[in-house]
């Protein structure tokens, strides 16, 4: 748990949220919360973004080696809860929330996912705030997530004509290559009840990268930059979609490879 100089997981905050903590684990929150302006802006957050970890992972979780997995969840410490009587398995979300940990160190890949809001934001605020959702999923990616050969050319274009039905675009393999990275997987997930394509990278040097791309009628923006949990990203929209390039490359590497992959998206 957290104490006066350690910042509160997000699994702890979570748990918080969720009413899942002794009164003296709760009151460190709520001291942390007052104290510290981050931990507060991160627990508003996490209390606004409702994420389906379960389904999310499942594909993961279900591929997962069941001894291996049980074993490295035996060796973290148990917790006391301050609820009473059984808990039915993953109705807490820390407890799964390990589980995914786990499962992430094994080095298992996502096949399909759903990324959901609750609560309901202006047009004005929509782009920003479904970026923030995505860098916060990415984040949880390593190169391991995407070990293995790429997909075959064949493949990868089976996999973007299964996300242009949804989006209606049509994209091929040569419209969102990446000079020099390798396209591994094209994911259906979902935004705020809209379907959103991520399509997910290894960059041989920094690691993953994706390109989001979600419906919005938000108007066109000529490719912008930011940061977001460590990670350079560059966006950008047009009269129907929204677009996300992001990744931990650097910034003037991203800039190049965003404008270019947006000129051939615009084509």
């Amino acid at each position: 748990m957290t104490t006066k100089h350690t910042i509160p997981s997000d699994e702890d905050l979570t748990a918080f949220i969720d009413g899942e903590l002794t009164d003296e684990e709760a009151a460190r929150i709520e001291a942390g919360v007052k104290e510290d302006e981050s931990v507060a802006e991160r627990l508003e957050f996490l209390a606004r973004a409702n994420l389906p970890f379960e389904q999310a992972f499942a594909p993961l979780l279900s591929e997962a080696p069941r001894e291996k997995l049980a074993a490295m969840l035996a060796a973290i410490p148990a917790q006391l809860s301050a609820r009473s009587g059984p808990t039915p398995a993953f109705a807490s979300r820390r407890r799964f929330l390990g589980a995914l940990a786990a499962s992430l160190v094994a080095g298992f890949a996502i096949d399909r996912a759903v990324i959901g809001i609750g609560a309901r934001f202006s047009a004005k605020d929509e782009n920003s705030e479904w970026r923030a959702v995505v860098a916060d999923y990415i984040s949880l990616y390593t190169a391991e997530t995407f070990a293995g050969p790429a997909p075959s050319r064949d493949d990868q274009a089976a996999q973007l004509a299964g996300l242009d039905e949804k989006l209606g675009l049509s994209l091929s393999p040569e419209v969102v290559s990446l000079p020099g990275i390798d396209l591994k997987r094209a994911l259906l997930l979902q935004y705020d009840g809209k379907p959103l394509a991520q399509i997910a990278y290894l960059d041989p040097e920094t690691g993953p990268m994706a390109l989001c791309i979600v419906r919005s009628d938000t108007g066109r923006k000529a490719p912008d930059l930011e940061s977001r949990k460590g990670m350079s990203v560059i966006y950008w929209s047009n009269e129907t979609h929204a677009f996300m390039l992001i990744g931990r490359i650097p910034v003037d590497r991203m800039k190049e490879l965003g404008e270019d992959v947006s000129r051939r998206l615009s084509a």
